[in-house]
């Protein structure tokens, strides 16, 4: 079985998103869709989703390393990012349940 929801992100910018809009960030596994993260949150944290959002990032050839034999290009590393907004009235708190 496979782990949908990876760890949650706490910057600054997600906090101020989760104080002002009850959205809440996750690093999730990359096949995972929009209905799997959905019930995956709900049943890890006992709350009701409103709305999911998806984004994927890296990928791309990111790094140059000089090396001895020549050039190497290093891809970054892939990873799959979602917002999940919360129902009103209802929170998630990340520091308890991790």
């Amino acid at each position: 079985m496979k782990t949908i929801i990876k760890k949650p992100i706490i910057t600054e910018k997600a906090t101020s998103n989760s104080e002002k809009f009850n959205r809440f960030s996750f690093v999730v596994d990359r096949t995972a869709n929009k209905i799997e993260i959905k019930k995956a949150v709900e049943k890890m944290y006992g709350v009701s989703i409103t709305d999911v959002r998806t984004m994927n990032y890296g990928g791309g050839k990111s790094s140059v390393k000089y090396t001895n034999k020549g050039v190497v290009e290093q891809p970054s590393k892939q990873w799959k990012k979602a917002i999940v907004t919360v129902a009103l009235g209802e929170t998630i708190d990340l520091f308890n349940n991790f």
